[in-house]
C-alpha cells in the first residue's frame, strides 16, 4: 500500500529507540524527510542517518526551550507535515500515592504532558499556514486504567488524550488532523529495560522480571505484548492520506487487555 509521503516533511520525538525509532525507519521506508528528535541520537538513529532521508536532532525536550530549538532545527529542511510525538518516560512504585513528591509530579507532567504541548505548538502554525497537516500522539492505555502504581503517568496521559481531541476540534476545518494511539504493554525498555517496569516491580516485590512481564502479557487475549512495529505501522498510516477522515480519535492497541466498551 503506497502511502504516499514520499518526499513529506515530518518530525519524530523520542526517535532513538523503541515505539519512536520504529515510526522513524517506518517513515524513512515510507520515502520521508524525518527529522528525528532525541536527547540522546545513539547508533541506531546514527545508521538511518546514512539513508540521507533521517536527520537526528540532540535535544532535550524535558527544558522550555527544547521543543523551539526542535522547530528551528526542523524549518532547515521545510516546513513539517506531520508531527509524531512519542517521547515520554515512566516510573512504577509500588507503594502508590504516597511515593510521589511534588517534584515527582512535576517531572512526569513535563515530561509526559506538556513536552508534547510544547513541540505541537512549536509545529502547528506552518501546518495551519500551509492548510495541511497530522498530528499523532502516543499515549496509553492507562489514560482509561488509572493504576496507583503509574498513578503520575496515568493522569498525564489522560490529560495528553483529553488535550489531544480538544485540539482536533479546534484545527480540524483548517486542514490538520490530531489523533491519539492508546498502547497496552509494548516491548520495549520503558517496560522490558534494566530501568523498565518490570525489573522495578521485579525488584521491589522480589522475584524475576521475566516473570513479572509474563504476568501482564497473560492479561491481554493475545497473550503478548506488542510490538513498536505494530504501533509504528498504526501511526504512520494515521498520518497518511490513506486516513485523511480520521480526526479525534483514539486507537487502542493493547492485545485485547481493555475488556469495557
Amino acid at each position: 500500500m503506497d502511502l504516499g509521503l514520499t518526499d513529506t516533511l515530518a518530525v519524530v520525538t523520542g526517535a532513538s529507540r523503541g515505539i519512536g525509532l520504529a515510526i522513524t525507519r517506518t517513515l524513512a521506508d515510507e520515502g520521508a524527510i524525518v527529522v528525528a528528535a532525541a536527547r540522546h541520537a545513539g547508533a541506531d538513529l546514527a545508521e538511518l542517518a546514512g539513508t540521507g532521508r533521517v536527520h537526528p536532532v540532540e535535544v532535550d525536550l524535558s527544558t522550555s526551550t527544547g521543543a523551539a530549538e526542535l522547530a528551528s532545527a526542523a524549518t532547515k529542511f521545510g516546513t513539517a507535515a506531520l508531527l509524531f510525538n512519542n517521547v515520554g518516560g515512566v516510573t512504577a512504585r509500588l507503594n502508590g500515592f504516597a511515593d510521589i513528591s511534588d517534584e515527582a509530579w512535576v517531572a512526569t507532567m513535563n515530561l509526559d504532558l506538556l513536552a508534547t504541548i510544547r513541540v505541537t505548538r512549536a509545529l502547528l502554525p506552518g501546518m495551519l499556514d500551509a492548510g495541511a497537516g497530522s498530528i499523532v500522539t502516543i499515549s496509553s492505555v492507562n489514560a482509561k486504567l488509572p493504576d496507583p502504581t503509574v498513578m503520575d503517568y496515568s493522569a498525564a496521559k489522560a490529560a495528553l488524550t483529553n488535550f489531544s481531541k480538544a485540539l482536533s476540534k479546534q484545527v480540524g476545518a483548517q486542514g490538520v488532523r490530531v489523533n491519539t494511539i492508546s498502547p497496552g504493554p509494548v516491548a520495549t525498555d520503558l517496560w522490558l529495560g534494566a530501568q523498565g517496569v518490570a525489573r522495578t516491580i521485579a525488584a521491589t516485590a522480589g522475584g524475576d522480571p521475566a516473570d513479572v512481564a509474563r504476568t501482564v502479557a497473560e492479561r491481554t487475549v493475545t497473550g503478548r505484548f506488542t510490538r513498536p512495529q505494530e504501533v509504528a505501522d498504526l501511526a504512520v498510516f494515521l498520518s497518511s492520506s490513506r486516513a485523511e477522515n480520521i480526526t479525534g480519535s483514539d486507537v487502542v492497541i493493547d492485545g485485547g487487555m481493555i475488556t469495557t466498551l
